[in-house]
């Protein structure tokens, strides 16, 4: 099942805003443990690395994740995303196309036991 990790990246410093890094990658690793398939774009930072990396603009990354969540499976909202515009868009997209949101980790294992066992 595809799942896309949604929540605040951006914050008032670089402390909190690698605190929401951490965060995000941390439940990445913990879905693929469990046989999840994720998109995660708090690793996103890793591209600022590469050479043309100066030139991604926050729109362009926008745009990307919310290719992400056309194509996933569930939405997966971490906790502290209510002041997160971006967070706000991947919900509302997400609704519109009928993915399930879900804002807890049980929610989203109780949609994929739903899934295969036929029930959605």
């Amino acid at each position: 099942m595809r799942v896309y990790i949604a929540g605040k990246y951006d914050d008032e410093n670089v402390v909190k805003v690698l605190a929401n890094i951490r965060r995000g990658v941390h439940m990445a690793a913990h879905l693929m443990l469990n046989g999840y398939d994720i998109y995660c774009p708090f690793l996103d930072f890793q591209l600022a690395f590469v050479d043309c990396g100066s030139l991604l603009t926050k729109q362009m990354f926008q745009k990307n994740s919310l290719a992400w969540v056309d194509v996933s499976d569930a939405i997966l909202v971490l906790p502290g995303w209510e002041t997160s515009g971006g967070t706000k868009r991947e919900i509302a997209r997400a609704k519109d196309l009928g993915i399930p949101v879900c804002f807890s980790r049980a929610e989203l294992d109780h949609i994929r036991r739903a899934r295969y066992e036929g029930k959605i």
